[in-house]
């Protein structure tokens, strides 16, 4: 059995790139606990706080109950839930799931092909990470889950595309090797330091590697980028979450002040984000309502 294409291919709502990463989490999550106790059951009360977190951190702003994954995960093949009243889950209700002790963990088969090969849990999440999530969440969502990974390749069957590695070039070139948020344009010699080509539309879900997919930022703002922090409104200024919280004078300075300002760039000719892809990610990844503009 091909555990990679069945973690490939997990069964999703989606239609026009509507994040759906709430069976990923879990999977990910059981993985993770598989690593720390290869025998244990993930009882629904025990985790559902875990999960609840999951979703909020890493899913999209509409909020789904953790319910909704731990039941129909089952169809996948990969995992399975038991309750008082025997095997299979008792339904999506969550305090049925509670009252019943529902519990639930990988299925047999793929618990014994984990024991036999333990290098399969790091390749499981590769291809469940790079098909769902950006590169700059993959280390901090690990750890969200507890799990070490160990280097693996996504096998070739899981991947749907080859990414284009002149991107980062062409991006950097545009907005004049400086970070269109803050300004960030750091070197040493002839070579940029911490400047990175942020995809607007997640790679994932099918962002192309074009000049109008992408922001040149700095590490930070790219990392708070992909989380919701930040955002790119219609008229090309940059976007803060009113869930953002930063007392001290940096995180006023590096994401409260920057509410409303101008972006910086591209250079003249070149193409600015395209209207579909900022439409996305302020759907799909920009958490809550933007604050309004700093007053400089």
């Amino acid at each position: 059995m091909d555990w990679l294409e069945r973690a490939a291919k997990l069964r999703q709502w989606t239609a026009n790139g509507v994040r759906a990463p709430h069976k990923p989490l879990l999977l990910l999550y059981a993985l993770g606990r598989f690593q720390e106790d290869a025998g244990s059951e993930l009882s629904y009360s025990a985790v559902e706080g875990d999960l609840k977190r999951l979703l909020v951190e890493y899913g999209p702003g509409n909020r789904t109950t953790p319910a909704y994954p731990f039941h129909h995960l089952v169809s996948d093949g990969v995992w399975e839930v038991r309750s008082e009243r025997g095997a299979g889950s008792p339904g999506t209700g969550v305090l049925e799931l509670r009252a019943t002790r529902a519990a639930g963990r990988l299925v047999p088969e793929l618990r014994a092909a984990l024991r036999r090969e333990p290098s399969l849990v790091g390749r499981m999440a590769r291809v469940l990470l790079d098909l769902h999530f950006p590169p700059s969440l993959h280390g901090e969502l690990c750890d969200a889950v507890g799990l070490e990974l160990e280097s693996a390749q996504t096998p070739l069957s899981a991947a749907r595309r080859q990414r284009d590695r002149r991107m980062r070039d062409l991006v950097l070139t545009a907005y004049e090797y400086r970070c269109a948020f803050c300004g960030y344009d750091g070197s040493i010699g002839a070579v940029a330091v911490g400047l990175e080509a942020a995809h607007v539309r997640w790679w994932a879900f099918d962002g192309p590697d074009e000049v109008d997919n992408g922001l040149c930022l700095c590490a930070l703002h790219h990392k708070l980028f992909d989380k919701g922090v930040f955002g790119v409104d219609d008229d090309h200024r940059v976007m803060a979450s009113r869930h953002f919280v930063g007392r001290s004078p940096a995180a006023r300075a590096q994401v409260t002040d920057l509410a409303g300002r101008a972006l910086l760039g591209p250079q003249p000719g070149t193409s600015p984000i395209a209207p579909a892809h900022r439409s996305w990610h302020s759907s799909q990844v920009f958490h809550g309502e933007p604050r309004p503009a700093a007053v400089v």
